[in-house]
């Protein structure tokens, strides 16, 4: 057999070695527990506690035989990064001798120390106790390393009193909330739902940046910060718009064949690979996958980017702006809903009864969004997703949906009962007892939109591009889960009073329509007018990550996430207080960290050339010669030194004051230090350039 025949097949053998799925456990367990295990994972059947010691020895022996002599408990605490900590196998025996040991109460529950993680005030110093607890339904694996490998078993993660500490818990409870709720539509549709369950299909697309980590090295702002706090714009970066889908240059496809086998090898089904705009910036997109298990994933793959470029000399940057003047980075969630049908409910169907699921959901969506925006961007509020947003290809904070041209015509028809064409051929029938068959793929693309639809799916575009993508989706399978609950009362309302189901369908979604079709824009998202409209609209216009937190502390948000139990009212304000905390922290590293540089590093070389230039002017004008031109040149660097050394005081003086003052004066120490490095010799500047970082070799 040729090599040619065999490399398509390597691949797909090596798929999830190094995750204990269930095509793996088929092979460690026996029937009656991998039967049990296999219907918790795929139904959400309580687990049963009599197979722990089973799976757990089992699991054991699999990690073994992969080298694995540790094993942890893996977990996304509120830092919005994961955690681990180790424990070996090792039991020593009464012989003087070790034994390789795993019990089912190891595999369930861990304790790490609760009081050192962000609670905001959950957990107090003197109070620490808090438990890891297995989560099944996202399969365990191992991380290699040079010499060796740990068994990594993702958990929730909560305190000694149970409310949670992590972002998985309220994920877990929101996406029990969602199928509830669908699964009562689907009830009323006719269909069997007893027994089978709902779920969330996401695909995240992630971008990044890649940098030669001896440029990094030289720059204390990427390394303390993950952005360039100083960098004046290059004569080219992005205009010419020949970077986005070139061709990739040998040294990136290197690093991204590594980073593809490792993450297929970990189960990670990442699907595409690309330059994107901005020089130096790529994005990788998995295939859709169960929304839990999706979310797992992406924490794991950032992981894996940064571990990989690493190995390949680079850093990836994962900052939604480590360039300014360019485009950021982002984390597309794409974000489906699988009913109890197998079906996806946001794909037009090819019947009545399909697109009547579709159109409810539909429109759940967009009552959801326009009663929640607030929330929904909340959700995404970060330090470094506030430099992002509304600039170059990222979404502004004002939320709104794109459907397209010829969805919106359809609701317009639905709201007003009058039939037409539409806009690209076909017609639509609106009886009692049908709703319009819709055609697939109706929409373009909207890339300025913040929650845009885009053929069976909603693309949430506004996830920065290193968080957590749980957040954001516990809002939106909240939020879903309400609208949905409003329309199910109501047509069960109706449906008991004698009401045709149909009829009082038609009359809910009408309804809808009319009162929330002002979240809908199709047009661009970027201009001054839409901003206009949407104040007019009374769409909220939350710009910076402080206004935006203020959401989750309205009545309207603590009763919403109480009534689905997906965060009671004292979890929901440790998230207000933690991402708060870290907004401010996150900005007062920035400005230390920019002080740092403008004192020790930019002013030193700024008045080592401005004594060089004055000695110049004098030795010239000693000799008789015409230093006009020398003193202009003199003159200009001075008072842009003069200009740059006002801003560092003025930091200085409000290095206590809001996160968003400081922001303001690290924008102007920032606008001085770039003026300067024109005026600099770049031989003499301290800092790599933009053009040196964004065009590696």
């Amino acid at each position: 057999m040729s090599d040619m025949t065999r490399t398509p097949q390597a691949i797909p053998d090596r798929f999830g070695e190094n995750v204990f799925s269930l095509l793996t456990m088929r092979n460690y367990l026996s029937e009656k527990a991998y039967t049990s295990l296999r219907d918790t994972i795929v139904s959400g059947t309580p687990l049963d506690p009599q197979i722990a010691d089973e799976v757990a020895d089992a699991m054991k022996t699999w990690a073994l035989e992969k080298g694995a002599t540790h094993f942890t408990h893996w977990f996304q605490p509120l830092t919005g990064a994961t955690a681990e900590k180790h424990e070996s196998f090792l039991t020593p025996d009464a012989e003087g001798g070790a034994l390789m040991q795993f019990s089912g109460q190891e595999l369930i529950q861990g304790e790490p120390d609760a009081s050192s993680f962000p609670s905001g005030g959950l957990r107090a110093t003197f109070e620490a106790r808090g438990y890891t607890a297995w989560d099944p339904t996202s399969p365990a694996f191992v991380k290699e390393c040079k010499d060796g490998a740990v068994l990594c078993i993702p958990t929730v993660f909560c305190g000694w009193n149970g409310e949670a500490l992590d972002k998985k818990t309220p994920l877990l409870r929101s996406m029990e909330a969602l199928s509830l709720q669908v699964c009562r539509l689907g009830r009323l549709f006719g269909l069997e739902v007893e027994g089978k369950r709902a779920y969330v299909t996401l695909g995240p697309e992630q971008e990044y940046f890649l940098v030669d980590r001896r440029f990094v090295a030289k720059r204390l702002d990427l390394l303390q910060t993950g952005r360039t706090l100083f960098g004046r714009a290059p004569a080219k970066h992005q205009q010419l718009e020949d970077h986005y889908f070139g061709a990739i240059r040998t040294r990136v496809m290197d690093f991204m064949t590594e980073l593809d086998q490792e993450l297929w090898r970990l189960g990670i089904p990442a699907k595409t690979r690309h330059n994107e705009v901005c020089p130096a910036q790529f994005e990788l997109a998995p295939t859709f996958e169960n929304l839990n298990l999706a979310v797992d994933h992406n924490m794991l793959t950032m992981e894996v980017l940064q571990r990989i470029a690493e190995k390949h000399g680079l850093v990836c940057l994962l900052h939604e702006k480590p360039f300014a003047g360019v485009n950021g980075s982002g984390k597309h969630n794409n974000w489906s809903i699988r009913g109890p049908d197998g079906k996806n409910w946001l794909s037009p169907g090819d019947n009545p009864a399909e697109n009547a699921k579709f159109l409810t959901l539909l429109v759940a969506l967009l009552r959801a969004v326009d009663l929640h925006a607030d929330i929904l961007r909340a959700s995404v509020a970060s330090a470094g997703n506030d430099h992002r947003l509304g600039a170059n290809e990222a979404p502004p904070a004002i939320v709104s949906i794109y459907l397209g041209e010829q969805l919106t015509d359809i609701l317009a028809q639905i709201e007003t009962g009058c039939t037409g064409r539409l806009r690209k051929g076909g017609f639509i029938e609106l009886g009692v007892s049908s709703l319009p068959r819709l055609p697939r793929h109706a929409t373009d693309r909207n890339r300025t939109s913040p929650f845009a639809f885009t053929g069976n799916k909603f693309e949430f575009r506004a996830v920065g591009s290193r968080q957590s993508c749980a957040g954001p989706n516990v809002v939106m399978n909240t939020i879903t889960a309400e609208s949905l609950d409003m329309i199910c009362t109501r047509l069960e309302k109706a449906v008991a009073e004698g009401r045709a189901f149909h009829e009082a369908l038609q009359e809910t979604l009408r309804e809808l329509i009319a009162a929330h079709k002002r979240i809908i824009y199709n047009g661009d998202n970027y201009t001054a007018e839409w901003r206009a409209e949407a104040e007019r609209r009374g769409l909220p216009n939350l710009r910076t990550t402080p206004e935006s937190l203020e959401a989750l502390t309205t009545p309207k948000a603590k009763r919403l996430f109480a009534r689905y139990g997906v965060l009671s009212e004292t979890e929901l304000q440790s998230r207000y207080e933690v991402y708060r905390e870290q907004y401010e922290r996150q900005v007062g590293i920035e400005a230390r960290c920019a002080l740092q540089m403008a004192r020790t590093m930019i002013a030193p070389a700024a008045l080592a050339w401005q004594a060089e230039l004055a000695q110049s002017v004098t030795s010239l004008e000693t000799t008789g010669a015409n230093a006009t031109a020398a003193r202009s040149t003199l003159a200009e660097v001075s008072g842009a030194f003069n200009a740059f050394y006002a801003a560092i005081q003025a930091l200085e003086q409000g290095l206590q004051g809001e996160g968003a003052a400081k922001i303001g004066l690290l924008a102007n120490l920032r606008t001085a230090a770039d003026a300067l490095e024109g005026l600099v010799p770049a031989s003499r500047w301290p800092l790599p350039s933009y053009a040196e970082m964004l065009f590696m070799d």
